[in-house]
Formats: C-alpha cells, structure tokens, sequence
C-alpha cells in the first residue's frame, strides 16, 4: 500500500475507530477483569478467528498470501486493561464503571489495534508477511499480561520474529512519533518492608525499640546504594512512596510499613541491589534489637528496542508522516511489560503525541483528568500500517 492509500483508508475508518475508543473509555476494567472489553472487540472484529488466552487476552493472525501457520509473521501489540482511578475529566463518554478509569491510554491502543485489523484484513493481499494481531490483558499489574500470553504461547503459531507496540504520550504533540533504539524503559520492582519493634510511652524512648526511628535510618542508608554501589553509568531509581507508623504525638507505634520501588537498566546490578538491600536490612534490625520483613516483589524486565527493525519502523513511519513528525526519544525509568516481549524477540515499543497542538500542556498518565487528543489515534493507525505494508 502506498502512504496515500494508507492514509485515505485511516481517515474512512477514522470515525468507527473513535467509536471504538468511546466505547472502551466508558466502559473500564482492571487488570485480569477485562472480560467486557474482550467480547467487545471479538463482536467488532467478526472477520478475526480469535483464540482467548489467559481468559481475556486476545490473539489472531491476518495470514498474508501463500503463508500458514508454519511461516513466521511480525505481532502488533495493544494492552487493554485501565487503573483504579476515579475519572474526573467531565466527558459524555467518561468512565461508567466508579473508581476505574483508562487513565494510561489503553483505549487508545487497542481501539488503534481495532482499527489497523479492519484495513490489514481488508488488504490481506498485499501483505508480504502475515500479521498477528495481540490484544492484552493485566499490563498494570504484576506479574503483568505480557510473561503470562507469552506462557500460554502467544509468540507461537505462527511464530512471531518481530513484534511492534506503541503507547501514547503526553509530551508530545499530537501527529509526532517517537523512536528510540536499544535500551528504553526499566526494570520494576516492588518493594514492602514491614519493622517489628517495641512500642510504648513517647516520654521513655529507652524502654521502645523505636519503628520509626529505625525506618527513618533505613530510607537514608538505602541511598547510598544508589549513590555508592550503583555504576554512575547506569541509570537507577530507588524511590519510597509510602511510610505508615500509626502512633501519636506520646505514642512510639510497635510497627512500621514502608513501600517503594526499584528500577534499572541492567540485570546484574538489578540482582546485586536487591543482595545489598537485604544485607541492609538485616544488619539493621540486628543493630538494634528489630525484626525487619523485607519482600521484594520482581516485576517486569528492563524493555529493550531492536536497533534494526527500531530503524525499519521509524523510517517507514517517517516516509508515511514525513521527516518532521519524527522525534528521538530519551531514556525512561517508567516500566512497561510489553519488555517481556522484547527480552524474547526483536521488538520495538514506539511513543505517539496525544497533545493537542492547541494545548501549551495537559494532564500526564494516570491521572484523572487525561484526556488525549483522539485526533492521534490517525497517527497510531497510520504508523502501524506503515510497519505493516512497509515490509
């Protein structure tokens, strides 16, 4: 298909596919609940064999000419679960279902999805390569949708040997795209830390063994993992978002509760961390009489995009949307599970502007009020045909 072809069949398709997103967004479920939105998209797409996987994962192949399920074909990928936010946005088609809202975007990406199926099957014969289409459940939640589909053999049948996501951006203008070769996003993990002391009278801290106190000079020495072990060449976060000690102004609690995360871009230093937060913390606790509980909940692999078929998407994407619309991304340390994926085969994760040109900013991810520019959705379609008939 020519770019011309490609962007007169987006824009006939333009108004179903907002149909889509609509729907989608007013409708919400969270991470591997997602059973509403599956059937809706089976129902939408009839012209799809799809197969459930993990329940309420989708999958299904647009085989090109003269090929099976013994060729190998390139996967596109959509996630489709949303958050356990309450949307305040004000929109007609706001979020029906109270406390959960698509507030990453995921009604984006696979009403997009939805709507490069419509045309790669309505084009089925000039495809050179055939077209595995992924609609995925539970990317917000560990152990995430991806390493699960991936499990039940998602990759397989006909075997994927190169696989392309995108996910939307606020930063960008609406009609841009983003690539960036190698390393993109990092690793995530989870980590609950919970301090068994002694509590009692605020007045006679000598006969406590004080939570807080101890919590206190666990956050402080936990930086100087970062600051004195981590490889200043390698990007790390280390980052403690919750600390609870339910005392008062002449009460030292018994226990305290700490959560966090830990992000990398690099597996081993990601392993020796968690050795070394361990050892911090059970030198600690023997240091002063405590009990510390530490987990570290694992979560997904640092994403890593292809250098070749990063640099054969972007071209074809730049010959479709021109030159100017192509931006070069920087280093993120937000996680993304699609890294599952790209730790498997040659893959590239791609970012799409969402901000309306009219618009000086606009509220990020995950908050209540986002409200991309649907105008991007002819962007995400258009990029991935160009993937697609670009081969």
């Amino acid at each position: 298909m020519t770019a011309e072809a490609i962007k007169q069949q987006v824009d006939q398709y333009f108004e179903t596919v907002r149909g889509y997103r609509r729907q989608i967004h007013a409708h919400p479920e969270l991470s591997f609940q997602e059973h509403e939105t599956a059937q809706f998209i089976e129902q939408s797409l009839p012209f799809l064999s799809f197969e459930r996987i993990c329940e309420t994962g989708l999958v299904a192949t647009v085989f090109a000419p003269n090929q099976d399920v013994s060729s190998t074909c390139l996967a596109l990928r959509a996630d489709i679960d949303a958050l356990p936010i309450l949307e305040e946005t004000g929109l007609e088609y706001q979020s029906q279902n109270t406390g959960v809202m698509h507030a990453c975007g995921h009604d984006m990406h696979s009403s997009i999805l939805m709507g490069v199926a419509h045309i790669v099957n309505q084009n089925r014969d000039a495809l050179k390569k055939s077209v595995k289409f992924i609609f995925q459940l539970g990317e917000e939640k560990l152990p995430g949708g991806a390493s699960m589909m991936i499990d039940a053999g998602v990759l397989e049948n006909p075997r994927v040997d190169e696989i392309y996501g995108l996910h939307v951006f606020p930063d960008l203008s609406t009609g841009k795209v983003g690539f960036r070769p190698g390393k993109y996003m990092a690793s995530c993990d989870e980590i609950y830390i919970t301090i068994h002391g002694k509590g009692g009278h605020a007045a006679l801290p000598h006969t406590t063994i004080d939570p807080i106190y101890i919590g206190a000079q666990l956050l402080i020495q936990t930086q100087g993992i970062v600051s004195r072990y981590a490889n200043p060449t390698v990007p790390t976060v280390l980052s403690f978002g919750h600390f609870e000690g339910i005392g008062a102004t002449n009460i030292i609690p018994n226990t305290v509760h700490i959560k966090g995360t830990f992000r990398t871009l690099d597996e081993d230093w990601r392993m020796q961390a968690h050795q070394l937060l361990e050892n911090l913390t059970r030198d600690l606790a023997a240091s002063h009489g405590a009990q510390i509980d530490l987990l570290i909940d694992k979560g997904y692999p640092f994403l890593v995009n292809d250098v070749a078929i990063t640099a054969k998407a972007k071209q074809a994407v730049s010959k479709q949307l021109g030159n100017e619309n192509i931006v070069d991304l920087d280093l993120r340390m937000t996680a993304e599970d699609f890294s599952y994926y790209s730790q498997k085969v040659p893959a590239t994760f791609f970012r799409i502007g969402v901000k309306s040109p009219h618009q000086e900013s606009m509220f990020g991810l995950h908050n209540s009020r986002f409200n991309p520019d649907e105008e991007a959705l002819r962007t995400g379609m258009a990029s991935m045909l160009a993937v697609v008939f670009g081969q």
